[in-house]
């Protein structure tokens, strides 16, 4: 069986540039350090986001659903 081609010239696209493969590190992280298991469907939200500046801290996670994340988006 031939290697599977995800990305749209080879080159492994499809799973992120390295700043998203870095937050995506990061995100994975937050919720190992918050206690969360694989298909909890719960998240872990960042009070002040990554992307602005925020760490992984326990002072700065919250665990919260998933509907909750989705609303705060980055604020």
């Amino acid at each position: 069986m031939a290697e599977r081609d995800y990305g749209p010239n080879g080159e492994g696209a499809y799973h992120g540039t390295p700043k998203q493969r870095a937050f995506r590190s990061l995100r994975n992280q937050a919720r190992r350090k918050a206690g969360l298991k694989k298909g909890d469907p719960r998240e872990v939200d960042h009070k002040k986001p990554l992307s602005k500046g925020g760490t992984n801290s326990k002072k700065n996670l919250r665990v919260v659903s998933r509907t909750t994340n989705r609303k705060k988006y980055n604020v």
